[in-house]
């Protein structure tokens, strides 16, 4: 069993780890790297934990065992097998189970304080109390709001906003209810109080998110990750461990900023996001009434080809399309193709395109596109007017006009991509189908864009036998 001194010294050397692994992760060069950093640190955590807490009895190491190993059988299964399509549902789940741990976490810490060095049942100190009630209540938001975010990104659940009469008083007066539990459970110590706070929780992470429509949905992630990084850091507190606190204060702060930075692409307030309120009274999904029928430019794979060979300088923008149809490698073969020939071809990259944060980032690094090919928004936009073509495939929302026209829109002041001003749009998409938020794209019927109907994939490998 390790003492303390050297347990400790053992949680800095993972919280140095997990601070380099945040570094590395903030560039697509340095990711993987980043990423061994995040696997080296959690290995030092988990191992110092399960040595300097369990009991040497052999019945505890046994079933320790079992439960360590079960949990990490089950999330190397997950993370062989899962699409990158799915991946934004698994973060989702995996906020959840953070948030489910913290509950559980400081329930056993009230029933049994003895096993974690906190003295004796109805004599917990009060600032340990405080932690576990905060460590439950933003764990309890975290699950549930994570398990919604979950149904609505998988398809389980309607993507539009569900909007509740009075939904914000109804949030108030949640708030307001815990912040009293959590006090009286302070000074009672009652299991009925902590377990209240816990289905309190439980309803307000419901309520906060089920108002909030699709298109906001990659904002959610970022801000479902922030909560489950605080809910650590309380637990931390509570436990005295200090691994626990540093990591869940860089996750909670690391995903409040990228919250932010979102909000900015995404033109939303920053404060209405951590409430849970934005999506809007009139965030109902638009293009809703008569079918549209103005006419488009269709065009084959072909056509394209054809366009693409007369052009000079190509912008890829990437979209949740490709990645249903994980069309990713065909479209950096056709591009390979395009810089073969002397053509200029680069990537944009929308703050919010796909359904998390990087996703688009993450897709175009597994097929090895390189990395200073690819641009974000402020970086790429200005170049569009200096494009001849501008390859779309299933970027929608983030490539709507409506964004900068349309006052009524769920999407209206959201910064878009200018693809409108490429001298030739080819855009691949299955139909004139509303994108995720809803908003029918002003783009289609543009006398600059050719629609290129069918599966992103098919298409763009249609487009690779035209340009060989």
């Amino acid at each position: 069993m390790l003492n303390a001194n050297f347990a400790a010294l053992l949680y800095l050397a993972a919280s140095v780890l997990f601070i380099l692994a945040l570094r590395g992760l903030s560039s697509p060069e340095t990711a993987r790297q980043g990423n061994r950093f995040g696997i080296y640190g959690m290995g030092i955590a988990a191992g110092t934990t399960f040595l300097y807490q369990l009991p040497w009895g052999f019945s505890s190491f046994f079933w320790g065992l079992v439960a360590v190993g079960a949990g990490a059988s089950v999330g190397i299964w997950r993370a062989r097998t899962i699409q990158m399509t799915a991946m934004p549902q698994l973060v989702a789940l995996f906020h959840a189970l953070i948030g489910l741990a913290a509950v559980l976490v400081a329930a056993s810490v009230l029933y049994a304080p003895q096993g974690f060095g906190l003295g004796i049942r109805n004599s917990i100190p009060g600032a340990t109390l405080f932690e576990m009630s905060l460590g439950a209540a933003i764990g309890g938001i975290t699950f549930t709001g994570s398990v919604i975010a979950f149904l609505k990104l998988d398809g389980r659940m309607t993507g539009n906003p569900i909007l509740i009469a009075d939904r914000h008083y109804v949030n108030i007066g949640l708030a307001a209810l815990l912040a009293v539990l959590v006090f009286a459970f302070i000074f009672t110590e009652a299991p009925f109080a902590f377990w209240v706070i816990a289905l309190v929780s439980f309803a307000l992470g419901v309520l906060l998110i089920i108002p909030i429509g699709g298109a906001d949905m990659p904002v959610v992630i970022s801000m479902l990750n922030s909560y489950s990084g605080w809910a650590a850091a309380a637990v931390g507190f509570t436990l005295a461990n200090l691994a626990l606190i540093i990591t869940g204060a860089l996750v909670g702060s690391s995903g409040a900023i990228l919250s932010y930075v979102m909000c900015r692409g995404m033109n939303r307030s920053f404060i209405s996001v951590i409430l849970g309120g934005f999506g809007g009274d009139s965030a109902a999904p638009a293009g809703i009434g008569e079918a549209e029928t103005r006419p488009v430019k269709q065009g084959s794979a072909a056509d394209a080809a054809k366009i693409l060979l007369a052009a000079k300088k190509v912008i890829v923008v990437p979209g949740y399309g490709m990645a249903v149809a994980q069309a990713q490698h065909a479209v950096r073969e056709m591009a390979d193709i395009l810089k073969s020939k002397g053509i200029d071809v680069k990537y944009a990259i929308h703050p919010v395109a796909g359904r998390m944060p990087g996703h688009m980032n993450v897709l175009l690094a597994e097929a090895n596109v390189p990395y200073d090919e690819v641009f974000e928004l402020e970086q790429i936009n200005p170049e569009f007017a200096e494009t001849d073509v501008a390859f779309v495939i299933g970027a929608n929302d983030v490539t709507n006009p409506a964004a900068k026209t349309d006052s009524s829109s769920p999407i209206y002041g959201m910064p878009i991509l200018d693809v409108e001003h490429a001298k030739d749009v080819l855009f691949v998409k299955r139909g004139l189908g509303a994108g995720y938020a809803g908003v029918e794209n002003e783009l289609f019927f543009r006398n600059n864009t050719t629609m290129l109907f069918g599966d992103a994939k098919k298409m763009t490998d249609g487009i690779v036998r035209a340009l060989s």
